[in-house]
């Protein structure tokens, strides 16, 4: 008992919703379809990726590992989510917390870097297309994809290991639904100039640096896109492209409002949808507007499922 005592003391309380529980419901049931289809989404184009070996190419490799972060992600966020907003309590473990913090800001970081990588990869395919295979051979994908993961995890644990050091004087509610790295920080008793400046300057480094190089990229792929003549070329490259620039729109809009901004500047409501938004929403997004902007997947799933020998034989 004087154990459980011990523990619900050091426990943080996840504030969430609560201020509005006629919503939890509803807000519980939208989840969980999001998770749902987050889950089946990615997981199928991970599993279309290997199996097929026409999709054996460096975009299916990139794309593959961005299903994986985004699988991992809600993973991290969306079980306890649900487990708050089904159940009386409200609360999660100190290494519970720890642990969603560290993820979310690896994996989100790791994110940044990979849609900068699958940018640089349709800049290659559409605007130097005979060297494409040279340009990114597996070695060099492996590698872009590799730095993609340690400069998430190196971006993480520099911000975990100073946000989790700054006194809390006690206080244990956390103003969100999850361990977030703006709630956390509100949360301590004192005001930090080292960690403002940290967040801003990885900020500019994971958020601003891969978006303004995905933004040049396709400022020359539209230039190379304006040249091309057959109609099918150029309805797949505005397939391709256009798929993943609205990931990236949806993906970066969101993440730079919530963390370029002063974090006084932004309130309650706002802060929780747009969270809610990048961590529930888009994830769930992707593998849709991945497939259904994409024939290679759908023809895929086709071969993997038996269905285009079936409508051969018709």
């Amino acid at each position: 008992m004087e154990i459980n005592n011990k523990s619900s003391e050091t426990d943080f309380i996840l504030l969430g919703f609560s201020s509005r529980p006629q919503l939890e419901h509803i807000i519980s049931a939208v989840v969980f379809v999001f998770y749902i289809v987050t889950l089946v989404g990615n997981t199928t184009i991970i599993l279309v990726s290997y199996l097929d070996s026409q999709l054996h190419t460096p975009m299916y490799f990139f794309l593959s590992n961005l299903s994986f972060v985004d699988l991992c992600y809600t993973t991290s966020i969306v079980p306890q989510m649900l487990v708050n907003l089904w159940g009386p309590k409200k609360s999660i473990t100190y290494g519970g917390c720890v642990l969603q913090f560290f993820f979310a800001l690896d994996l989100g970081a790791t994110e940044c870097l990979l849609l900068a990588v699958m940018a640089y990869d349709r800049y290659a395919a559409v605007c130097q297309p005979l060297h494409y295979t040279v340009i990114m051979h597996p070695v060099l994908c492996q590698k872009m994809v590799l730095s993609a993961w340690l400069g998430g995890l190196g971006s993480a644990l520099i911000l975990c290991s100073l946000t989790l050091k700054l006194p809390r004087c006690g206080h244990r509610e956390v103003d969100n639904f999850f361990c977030e790295m703006p709630a956390l920080i509100k949360m301590a008793c004192v005001y930090s100039r080292v960690i403002e400046i940290v967040v801003f300057t990885l900020g500019v480094i994971f958020l601003l640096v891969p978006l303004s190089l995905i933004l040049i990229s396709y400022a020359v792929i539209t230039q190379a896109v304006m040249k091309i003549k057959s109609a099918t070329r150029w309805s797949k490259v505005l397939n391709t492209c256009g798929s993943h620039l609205t990931v990236v729109t949806l993906f970066y809009g969101t993440l730079i409002y919530m963390y370029m901004k002063p974090q006084n500047t932004i309130s309650h409501e706002e802060g929780q949808f747009f969270t809610l938004f990048y961590t529930i929403v888009t994830p769930s997004l992707n593998p849709l507007i991945y497939t259904l902007r994409n024939k290679d997947v759908k023809n895929a799933v086709k071969r993997i499922l038996g269905m285009d020998k079936h409508s051969a034989k018709v």
